[in-house]
């Protein structure tokens, strides 16, 4: 898994201008040489933003055609486990932290992300940094 969970926000901010910042445009770079990983979720969340700015006709319907099609060809990784722990891992974490449970995903997704992380370094597997 990579060591790099982004939501959906950060995707968005290379989606629109006014959006833009050096720090978005690093982690554009850095998605785009080290790839990331998202819950199922994100997907959607990065679809209804568009939509709604294409709907309110901030984007027109090929703009948002364009960056879906640049967002696909960034190497990241959709965690098939986050439906499964919906009920029961990231509803206690929702509970637990006061968030949403849609917020509750990522955190979900990061805590693992990071104990993976611990036991590759244990076991001497390379991670990139």
């Amino acid at each position: 898994m990579s060591a790099l969970v982004i939501d959906s926000s950060a995707a968005l901010s290379w989606c629109f201008e006014d959006d833009a910042s050096p720090e978005s445009d690093a982690l554009f770079e850095r998605v785009r040489d080290q790839g990331a990983v998202v819950p199922g979720l994100w997907h959607l969340e990065v679809a209804n933003v568009l939509l709604q700015a294409e709907r309110r006709g901030r984007i027109t319907t090929g703009d948002v055609a364009m960056r879906l099609e640049l967002i696909a060809e960034l190497p990241i990784t959709t965690d098939n486990e986050t439906t499964a722990r919906a009920w029961r891992e990231i509803l206690a974490l929702a509970r637990a932290e006061g968030l949403t449970t849609y917020d509750a995903t990522y955190l979900e997704l990061t805590i693992r992300d990071a104990a993976l992380i611990t036991a590759a370094k244990r076991t001497g597997v390379a991670v990139p940094a």
